[in-house]
C-alpha cells in the first residue's frame, strides 16, 4: 500500500527566486531593496522598563534604608554572602553568569531583527520603484506630503488567497497553502483527472498566483498532489 501510494503521488518543487532576480518578463524591480517591516515593539520595551524600574526602586529604597539604620533585606543580604563566599570557577557562579549572558545577547539579538515575520512585504507602484531609497525613508512616516506607502500582506491571508486559487484547478478535491518566508508549500488530494496534469495545472495556477500577489520578494513554489482515499476505493 505504501509503495502504491508513493506511485500515485506526484511531487513538484519550483524555486524561481533566480528567474525572479533576472525579472525577464515580470518588469518586477530587483528583490533585496525593499526590506521588511520592523516592529514597534511598544509592549516588550514597557514592560522590560517596569522590571528595570521596579528593581531599581527595589535597590534604592534598600539602600537608604540601610542608611538611615534600618536592617538590611534579607535576600540582598543573603546575595551579598553567597558572592562575597563562593570563587569565580563555582558552578552557581558561573551558570548564573551564562545565563545573564545568554539572556543579553537575546535582547540583543531581538532589538536588531525587524520580527513582523508574518508579514511579507510588497512591491512599490512602478511609478515609486525607480526611487528605491525614497520608498524606504517613507517606510516609518506615517504623515506627509510626498510619502511613499508601503504595502504587505499577512503570510496566512496570502495563504487563503492561493489557496481560493488552487481549489479553482479543475481536479482538486481540497488543498492546502502554507506561505512561509521563503517558500510557499501546497498539498492537495486529487478526485478525477490525471494527478500530472493536476499538478501541473495547480503549478501553473499558484505561480500566477504568487505573481499577482505582488510580493516584493517570490518565494519558492513546492507543489504535492496525491489521490484522495475515496477516489482509491
Amino acid at each position: 500500500m505504501n509503495a502504491d501510494q508513493k506511485m500515485r503521488q506526484s511531487t513538484s518543487a519550483s524555486a524561481y527566486g533566480g528567474r525572479a532576480r533576472t525579472g525577464a518578463g515580470d518588469g518586477d524591480p530587483p528583490p533585496g531593496r525593499i526590506r521588511r517591516f520592523w516592529s514597534v515593539r511598544r509592549v516588550p520595551a514597557g514592560i522590560v522598563a517596569l522590571v528595570i524600574a521596579a528593581i531599581s526602586g527595589l535597590l534604592l529604597y534598600d539602600v537608604a534604608a540601610v542608611r538611615s539604620g534600618r536592617p538590611a533585606m534579607r535576600w540582598r543580604e543573603w546575595l551579598a554572602d553567597e558572592l562575597a563566599s563562593r570563587p569565580l570557577d563555582d558552578a552557581w557562579v558561573m551558570g548564573g553568569a551564562a545565563l545573564l549572558a545568554a539572556l543579553g545577547v537575546w535582547m540583543v539579538v531581538l532589538a536588531l531583527a525587524p520580527g513582523l515575520r508574518g508579514l511579507l512585504p510588497m512591491r512599490p507602484p512602478e511609478a515609486e520603484a525607480g526611487s528605491g531609497k525614497g520608498a524606504e525613508a517613507g517606510a516609518g512616516a506615517g504623515a506627509g506630503a510626498g510619502v511613499a506607502v508601503r504595502a504587505g500582506i499577512d503570510r496566512t491571508s496570502a495563504g487563503l488567497v492561493l489557496r481560493d486559487r488552487a481549489m479553482e484547478v479543475p481536479g482538486v478535491r481540497s488543498a492546502r497553502v502554507d506561505v512561509g518566508r521563503r517558500r510557499v508549500r501546497a498539498r492537495a488530494l486529487a478526485h478525477f483527472r490525471d494527478l500530472d496534469e493536476v499538478r501541473a495545472d495547480l503549478d501553473a495556477a499558484l505561480h500566477e498566483g504568487i505573481r499577482q500577489l505582488g510580493l516584493a520578494r517570490r518565494p519558492a513554489l513546492s507543489v504535492r498532489v496525491r489521490r484522495s482515499a475515496k477516489s482509491k476505493g
